[in-house]
């Protein structure tokens, strides 16, 4: 049995909704499920977990600057 995902969404995204969720109760299996917030019934993207670190550092270190 495949475990159902836990939604995150950071306590950062008080932007009026525009936002992703993360389950991170599946990243043991070496993927990030990530879907936009606003449509739960809408696709899931999954991303390797060395890549999802990867974006999540750039991230931090403010190399995508401010929308």
């Amino acid at each position: 049995m495949t475990a159902e995902p836990q939604w995150f969404t950071s306590s950062y995204s008080s932007n009026g909704g525009d936002c992703i969720e993360v389950a991170r109760n599946l990243v043991a299996s070496g993927v990030v499920p990530v879907r936009d917030s606003k449509d739960a019934a809408g696709p899931v993207l999954g991303f390797p977990i060395e890549a999802w670190q990867s974006f999540v550092s750039a991230v931090r270190a403010g190399e995508f600057g401010t929308v």
